[in-house]
């Protein structure tokens, strides 16, 4: 898992190095952080958001298609992937977001707990030795902040490390902070006494709650006004409005301030960007964007005869599913042969069977029509 955060993180660090040298604070350097990977995600999202306006059109299909199948879900299901194939809409386009925010997680958390790597630049050598000083295991992933920590009340067991580590590990100290409280420190709600900073580390989950709750209920609220034939029931709402929140309240009580802090500001650009594109994507614009992406899918299949999208691969899926499950029974049917009629052959087929086995051994066999 180190492994992963060492990877994910190196991009991140040196765009973190960048803008924490502009701003020199680091609260705002996360603010920054977070403007910057919204706006590198800005296509991604914006072409979510476009996917999603254009199946508010196919509401009246899916909505005719769901009531002529109402007793038949797999068939409606069916229906349902080659309408959305010859709209050229990708139902599954909507997890790829989601799948970069973690990954943009996971970028933030290691530059959160490695500011002396990531951001202070100082070579691994001079760290392992700091925080041995510290008495800090380095393959924990705390061990940055812990050495960080240790420094302010000893800083004279530092001043031998080159690279003028004590000095920038000191002065960045200062900096790292929150209105006064230590970002690098886990928020916790037993604290040894409810300081300032104790209070302020407490918010940072809450907030980040709050937020996510924020962006949850408008979401919830936009796709029941919009997108009816596509809601869930009523409990699975419920669990994605608060349960999202709830978990975000838990993860960020688990990590540095610092963490959660970049999750407050993530979600409140999300649902600010999300409002934006929603009021973008009127439906007359849409309807102008949705014959342009289908005469472009129109194209790009006609370029691309043997070039199969997700949506066939899925019908294909389907289709040899069905067989699987239909088997010999769809063969009987093809040869317009009833389930009665099959079911006389299969008893036949046995009783000839057992015949030749009892002439075999030299056995009696007596024929019992009566048997099933």
């Amino acid at each position: 898992m180190n492994a992963l955060y060492d990877i994910i993180g190196v991009p991140f660090g040196y765009l973190m190095r960048l803008i924490y040298s502009i701003f020199n604070n680091y609260a705002v350097a996360i603010i920054v952080f977070t403007v910057v990977t919204k706006i590198l995600l800005f296509p991604v999202n914006y072409k979510t958001q476009k996917d999603a306006a254009r199946r508010q059109l196919l509401n009246p299909k899916l909505a005719k298609l769901k009531k002529s199948f109402a007793n038949n879900p797999q068939r409606f299901q069916e229906e349902q992937q080659k309408l959305f194939q010859e709209e050229g809409i990708n139902p599954m386009g909507s997890c790829l977001p989601m799948f970069i925010q973690m990954f943009l997680l996971f970028g933030v958390i290691d530059v959160i707990y490695k500011p002396i790597t990531h951001i202070l630049d100082i070579s691994k050598n001079v760290i392992e030795a700091a925080c041995g000083i510290a008495g800090a295991n380095t393959n924990n992933l705390r061990c940055e902040l812990i050495t960080m920590e240790h420094v302010r009340d000893n800083a004279d067991k530092y001043s031998a490390l080159g690279e003028k580590f004590l000095s920038k590990v000191t002065e960045f100290n200062e900096k790292f902070t929150l209105f006064g409280a230590n970002l690098g420190k886990t928020p916790t709600i037993h604290p040894d006494s409810w300081t300032k900073e104790a209070i302020i580390l407490a918010a940072v989950p809450f907030l980040a709650g709050l937020s996510q709750l924020l962006v949850s209920f408008y979401s919830q609220m936009h796709q029941k006004k919009t997108n009816p034939v596509d809601m869930p029931g009523g409990g699975c709402m419920a669990v994605m409005m608060y349960g999202m929140p709830l978990l975000s309240i838990w993860f960020a009580f688990q990590v540095p301030a610092g963490v959660g802090f970049y999750w407050i500001w993530s979600s409140v650009f999300s649902f600010v960007i999300t409002l934006a594109l929603n009021c973008y994507f009127t439906p007359e614009r849409t309807k102008v964007i949705n014959e342009k992406e289908k005469e472009k899918a129109r194209i790009y299949a006609e370029k691309h005869p043997n070039k199969k999208t997700f949506m066939q691969k899925m019908l294909e899926q389907q289709a040899a599913l069905d067989q699987q499950n239909n088997g010999s029974s769809s063969s009987g049917r093809a040869n317009g042969i009833s389930r009665s009629e099959q079911n006389k052959q299969n008893r036949d087929r046995l009783k000839e069977a057992r015949r030749r086995m009892a002439e075999k051994y030299g056995d009696s066999y007596e024929d019992n029509d009566d048997e099933d």
